[in-house]
Formats: structure tokens, sequence, C-alpha cells
């Protein structure tokens, strides 16, 4: 059974959640992205309730969780700083952080520089900083695969989104670049779910990508290409997982390439069959990863 419950942290943002499992079992929480919401974990989080507390926030901006006016409020120390203080909330450190697309992205600053926090860490489908800045300046694929990040900065994003009963943001679950073949997991409840989260609006959400840097450079803006990560404020020494469905269209398969370098402790799980909605399409199967990972 999922329960819900928001959690007030010390700096002054809320989060909303979705948990289960006992509460003194090790805990595991599971970080969300775009355009999603916590509720996305609910297969998966009772699969491993009988061995962890879950607890899957709803991220700042998201479902009820705080949704500060300033862009500035969504860069990712804000954003880490929240994850840091909700383990410490319970406990001061996680068996593992489990994190898919932006909840990745938190995930993977986190472990580099909070590894305190967490002991493994589990990503689904997100580059790493390190990896996703070089295929961003160097690979034409890739920032071609990116470039609707750069339409989701404009001003107007969240109207248009909206528009026609969020038509554009259906797209992004769909399987094929002509938009043409619906996924079997998206029936009408779960658009429902998706539609109720939505409808809170957009704006936190696309402030996530109106405060990073890492999005493909553009005739107007070359600045992601002079920009440098230093090593120390990327390398994750905590032992990882990363599940890959290899068939996404916007996270291609290239930013694994070189991964090791900046995550020595690691394992790549990569599955020609699935896409980037993973989770969605095989929740039993990443479960059952997961859970060996953490047994191993």
């Amino acid at each position: 059974m999922i329960e819900t419950f928001d959690v007030e942290l010390p700096h002054g943002i809320r989060l909303s959640c979705r948990a289960a499992g006992p509460a003194q079992a090790p805990l595991i929480v599971l970080l969300h992205g775009f355009p999603e919401a916590a509720f996305v974990w609910d297969d998966i989080i009772q699969r491993l309730a009988g061995a962890f507390r879950c607890i899957a926030p709803n991220l700042r901006g998201y479902e009820a969780s705080s949704a500060p006016a300033e862009t500035e409020a969504y860069r990712p120390k804000h954003l880490v700083q929240d994850i840091e203080a909700l383990i410490g909330e319970f406990g001061g450190s996680a068996r593992a952080v489990v994190a898919h697309d932006w909840g990745g992205a938190l995930a993977w600053n986190l472990a580099a520089q909070q590894p305190q926090c967490l002991q493994r860490l589990i990503i689904v489908n997100s580059p790493h900083p390190a990896t996703f800045l070089r295929e961003l300046q160097h690979n034409p694929a890739q920032q071609t695969a990116s470039a609707y990040m750069n339409f989701l900065v404009r001003p107007d994003a969240e109207r248009l989104l909206a528009e026609n009963d969020f038509a554009r943001l259906w797209r992004f679950f769909e399987s094929t670049d002509n938009g043409s073949a619906v996924p079997q997991w998206l029936d009408q409840a779960t658009r429902e779910r998706f539609r109720e989260i939505w409808r809170r609006g957009l704006d936190g959400p696309l402030k996530y990508y109106r405060a990073s840097p890492l999005r493909p450079p553009t005739p107007q803006d070359q600045s992601l290409l002079a920009l440098q990560l230093p090593a120390a404020a990327v390398t994750v020494l905590v032992p990882t997982l990363v599940i890959w469905g290899e068939a996404d269209k916007a996270l291609l398969p290239g930013l694994l390439d070189g991964l090791s370098d900046h995550v020595p402790n690691l394992r790549v799980e990569r599955w020609p069959d699935a896409s980037h909605w993973v989770v969605h399409e095989q929740p039993a199967r990443v479960a059952e990863l997961i859970a060996l990972f953490l047994a191993d």
C-alpha cells in the first residue's frame, strides 16, 4: 500500500512524498524526471517494500512540493540540497538512491558531492554530467537529440505544452520519431494521472531546464562550448549501477562511453529492447535488478 505525506525540510522546502515498506527497513530514495512525478515509482516501490523503506519524493516544483518562483532556485545546488536534507530526515544515509532522467542529474551530483548520504547509486537513463557535456559539445547526433531542451526554455513553453490536451507532452512518451506509436503502458488511467500533475502547472518543471547550463549550443548561445566541469565535482566513488534502455531517442548510447573514467566502481546494464521510459515498460525487471545489486 502506498503512503502519502509531506516532509518539511530545514531550509524551508516542502516535498510531497509517496512511500511503502517498514519504517525501520533500509532506506531507498527514488527520484523521478520530466515530465513525470513520484507516482511513476509506485509499481517498483511496492515490489521492493518487503525489504526496504522506499520513499519517492515529488521534486521541487512538482505536484504538491514547494515551487519557488525564481529560476535561480532550481539550480543544481539547491535541488541536491533538497535530497540531502530529505535523506537527513530519515537517518542521514540511504542504502541506495535510484534515479531517472532529471532525478538522475540530482543523484549524480549528490553522489559526487555528498557521498556520505548514500551507500549505492542506481541510475536509469540519466547521463553523467561529464559525458553529457562532452556529447553536447562534440556530438552532432546528441545535439540534435537534445534540441527539445532549447524549446523547453522558451518563455511560451508552458502555454504551448498545455495546448490541445498537452499534445506536445504526450509526444515525449511516443516510441517513434514520427509520433505514430503510443506505448502500451500509457493507458487512459495513466494519462489521467499525468494530467492531474500537469494541470497543477509546468512552470516549476521547466525551470530545471532554464536554470541548467547543459543544453545544446545555438547560434545565439554558444556558452556551453566553453563550459568545463572540475573532475572533483563529478567523480562518483559510490558503487554504481546504470540501467540503460538503448532505444532512448533523447539520450544516445554514446553517453555511456568513458563513463568509468568518472565512476570507477561501475556496472552497466544495457537493454536494447527498452526506451527512455524503461521504468514504465519493465518495472518488474528494474525492481529485480535493484534488489540483486543491493544484495550483492
